[in-house]
């Protein structure tokens, strides 16, 4: 199979490229190594594209991946060569405290020094991520999901590393129970993961609060209603619309908010609308990212994580508050039973596919928004 691949390599602020690099070895016996055959390009890779991390060129992309087994250690015992798997977007060593109470986001083993570890990212440790045609899984027993051979249903399980248990683990956050109301903002892949996830397990209301028409479209098509924040004050749009305040709200925008203009950043936007439209006793869910440093933000305060909110209403208002990046092992599984059995649909939110050679192309065009990019798949190896 030769010593190099080809795989796509970050060079600097809105800078990606193609480029050769060695192919990755087994390095201890629980590993495995994977021919990727679908990669996605998400909204946290694009915080790094922008340069509004701490990341450095060399990285590889690439935290939601799936693929055929290549290559087994000695060590592995649930997982043969051809298996298709799909990883979750968190490395985890199944060993730690966190591990063993199905908090495999915030896994102590893996990256010393930070609550988690994951591919491809900044601070996530030293994991290549998948946007390359080959990478390797630690832990491999412990992090694989096992899929139906072939290539059925590739785009929906793609989208199981991440953002469709993070959509659902949103709504867990927020204490979400059948027939409450609920309020999303963001209309984004993981915004609109939490808004199908709410409909899928029986909410009476979902408003989805976004500015993109085409999102909100999206939003409508799956049975909620659309709230676009620059028409007026969505929290007046919501309560209007519901005749009262929603019982759970779930931010999946995260610390590049913008203000009511859509253009200028205001990180502390939506944590207060969720805090205002949300009822009394009621709960918020906030897997939208926000990080502890931010070389773009718009203030000293925010660059340094330190966002201003309405914690004395949050008070008042008895509100219980959920965040933290998604456990997805505590989701996936029962997630690809869901697209088996055709109860599942979330590949709806994908807008392009794409092989590794355009990838470059389709990171610019998602980043400016244009041509409807909103969720792309990467073939690393080329159209199944």
């Amino acid at each position: 199979m030769g010593d190099k691949m080809k795989a796509l390599h970050y060079d600097g602020p809105f800078k990606v490229s193609i480029k050769e690099i060695e192919r990755p070895k087994l390095k201890h016996p629980d590993d495995v190594i994977i021919k990727v055959t679908t990669t996605c390009i998400c909204g946290s890779d694009l915080h790094m594209y922008e340069g509004r991390t701490a990341a450095e060129p060399g990285l590889v992309f690439g935290h939601e991946n799936m693929g055929i087994v290549e290559e087994i250690g000695p060590g592995v015992t649930l997982l043969k060569k051809g298996d298709r798997i799909v990883l979750p977007f968190n490395v985890a060593d199944g060993r730690c405290r966190n591990c063993e109470e199905g908090k495999t986001a915030f896994c102590t083993g893996v990256n010393p020094g930070f609550a988690g570890g994951a591919y491809g990212y900044v601070a996530m440790g030293p994991y290549q991520g998948g946007q390359a045609q080959y990478m390797r899984i630690p832990f491999a027993d412990f992090n694989a999901l096992k899929l139906p051979p072939g290539t059925e249903n590739e785009a929906d399980f793609a989208l199981l590393a991440d953002i469709f248990p993070t959509g659902w683990h949103g709504l867990v956050l927020s204490g979400f129970k059948p027939g409450e109301s609920v309020a999303v903002f963001g209309a984004g892949p993981v915004g609109l993961m939490a808004a199908y996830s709410a409909v899928i397990r029986g909410a009476s209301r979902v408003f989805v609060v976004d500015q993109v028409k085409e999102r909100l479209d999206q939003a409508q098509k799956i049975g909620a209603t659309p709230i676009n924040f620059k028409e007026s004050d969505p929290v007046e749009q919501i309560i209007k619309a519901n005749d009262g305040m929603v019982d759970r709200a779930v931010d999946a925008v995260g610390y590049q908010a913008v203000d009511k203009g859509g253009s200028k950043e205001q990180p502390n936007i939506v944590l207060d609308q969720l805090i205002m439209v949300t009822r009394p006793t009621g709960g918020l869910g906030i897997p939208g990212l926000y990080v502890p440093s931010d070389p773009g933000a718009p203030d000293a305060q925010s660059g340094k994580g330190q966002i201003l909110m309405s914690f004395g209403k949050l008070f008042e208002k008895g509100l219980s508050l959920g965040t933290g990046q998604c456990n997805v092992k505590a989701y996936n599984r029962y997630l690809r039973d869901l697209i088996i059995s055709g109860r599942a649909k979330p590949s709806f939110v994908v807008s392009h596919e794409c092989g590794l050679d355009e990838a470059p192309e389709a990171y610019d065009k998602f980043d400016r928004r244009v041509e409807g990019y909103t969720k792309v798949l990467v073939h690393p190896n080329g159209p199944l």
